[in-house]
């Protein structure tokens, strides 16, 4: 009978668990249309990044400020790695165009950012946007510098806890004018 208390109890544990915990949904195109968030109401959503992405480059060997990541040797040569995890939150700095964010996931700067935007071939959900995609990498800007990214980042798509997003709410008041007196 104890035995059956516990698996009860920890059952009801796992429940409350799961039940606080952020139910992410893909940030897609048509979300961004039904809700028609401004730019300062889409600074207040939580964004959360769907899967890894790895940016590289070269250091040259007289290069001796890094700012961010770690350094590691790749075939003999000196690199500067970035990796933002899976989960990861981030936030909207700007919007270039409609359809564009521009999302940190890390502090330190203004231009450490990447660029999100819908994808057909993705449902429409808000990818990862590259300045070109080959077979194996894609071009990032980051950091106002050229990276690599390997070609399965192209799918890593912005998260949002829906249940937080329904809140976001922006104080509005309408100026009346001012007379003399």
């Amino acid at each position: 009978m104890k035995n059956n208390n516990i698996f009860y109890l920890l059952g009801v544990l796992l429940l409350f668990a799961s039940s606080c915990a952020p139910k992410l949904t893909p940030f897609t195109q048509d979300l961004y249309e039904d809700y028609g968030w401004s730019e300062a109401e889409l600074k207040k959503v939580q964004f959360y990044l769907s899967s890894p992405i790895t940016l590289r480059r070269g250091v040259s060997s007289g290069s001796t400020e890094i700012i961010s990541g770690k350094i590691k040797m790749i075939n003999g040569k000196q690199m500067e790695e970035v990796v933002i995890e899976s989960g990861t939150p981030g936030v909207l700095m700007f919007q270039p165009k409609t359809n564009r964010f521009a999302i940190s996931f890390e502090e330190g700067g203004k231009d450490r950012y990447l660029m999100f935007g819908p994808n057909p071939k993705s449902n429409d959900r808000f990818v990862l946007l590259a300045k070109g995609w080959e077979k194996t990498q894609g071009k990032i800007t980051y950091e106002g510098k050229t990276w690599v990214t390997p070609s399965r980042s192209a799918y890593a798509a912005l998260m949002v806890d829906l249940r937080k997003v329904k809140q976001v709410s922006v104080d509005t008041r309408k100026a009346r004018g001012r007379s003399i007196d």
